[in-house]
């Protein structure tokens, strides 16, 4: 606060230096769910490569970027490590196939549940639509997610890794947000209870809740005060970059993480 009793606007920080691979993922075969384009989804199939894995698996329902991923990642780190599938997380089938698929590179040993819905609309005037569809992909589209891949893991004998995407949302209020807070609240408690149902098996599953995470889709549809107006609530006073986010989900893929489960870590500094 100034002497005069305004809010002094947070500087903006610069954004560190791209973090390089340390080989936490050798050996793996990783699935990512909305994994085209330029969010935390595409940044966590680059980073998993990065990391060492051996094969990723790109997921997602929009078929012309699905295409672009695989073959720039393809070019970089090899054709043989990326696979893509068309998969829309509320169909059970095309879920099934994208397991299917990596079944044929050794069987999923990590998978990462990215794919969500957001959007903005007063809960007064919110239709059932609205609200199904939002926790149709975001929450039930996350459980199908964790349940095919629990299943895999477990009839392959794996000590597999579940790491969901949540949302700051899921643990504050936000106006316009009631549907995706919801979805998002309840990928927290799914990762929680999955984390125990699974644990017998030597299966974790933990959560990553970012805020804000700046990529060209995003600075495409929000308008600049609204975007300044977020950044100010950051410690930093600017967004995550995507791979930030990612930096923190392969941590939690990761045997450095080997004792947690059923956690929800904060890539934000609004939980603080």
């Amino acid at each position: 606060m100034t002497s005069h009793g305004t809010t002094q606007d947070r500087p903006e920080q610069p954004a560190p230096d791209y973090v390089p691979g340390h080989d936490l993922l050798a050996g793996k075969v990783v699935v990512v769910t909305a994994a085209a384009g330029a969010g935390i989804g595409a940044a966590v199939a680059r980073r998993v490569l990065e990391e060492g894995a051996r094969a990723v698996v790109l997921g997602d329902t929009h078929e012309r970027r699905l295409v672009a991923a695989e073959e720039e990642l393809g070019a970089e780190f090899g054709a043989g490590r990326v696979r893509r599938v068309v998969c829309d997380v509320t169909v059970e089938e095309q879920v099934q196939a994208l397991l299917d698929a990596a079944d044929e590179l050794g069987g999923v040993d990590v998978m990462v549940n990215n794919a969500g819905l957001g959007g903005t609309e007063d809960v007064l005037s919110m239709t059932d639509e609205q609200w199904s569809r939002v926790i149709d992909i975001t929450l039930t589209g996350t459980f199908r997610c964790v349940r095919a891949a629990g299943n895999r893991m477990v009839a392959a004998g794996k000590r597999g890794v579940i790491v969901n995407n949540a949302s700051v949302v899921g643990w504050r209020a936000q106006e316009g947000q009631a549907h995706y807070a919801a979805a998002k609240a309840g990928v927290m408690a799914l990762t929680r209870c999955a984390a125990l149902d699974l644990a017998p098996h030597g299966i974790r599953v933990n959560a990553v809740s970012p805020s804000l995470a700046m990529h060209p889709f995003l600075a495409k549809v929000t308008s600049d005060d609204l975007l300044h107006e977020l950044k100010q609530r950051e410690a930093f006073g600017r967004a995550a970059e995507p791979w930030e986010v990612a930096n923190v989900m392969v941590f939690l893929a990761s045997d450095y993480a080997s004792y947690l489960t059923g956690e929800v870590v904060s890539a934000s500094s609004q939980r603080a």
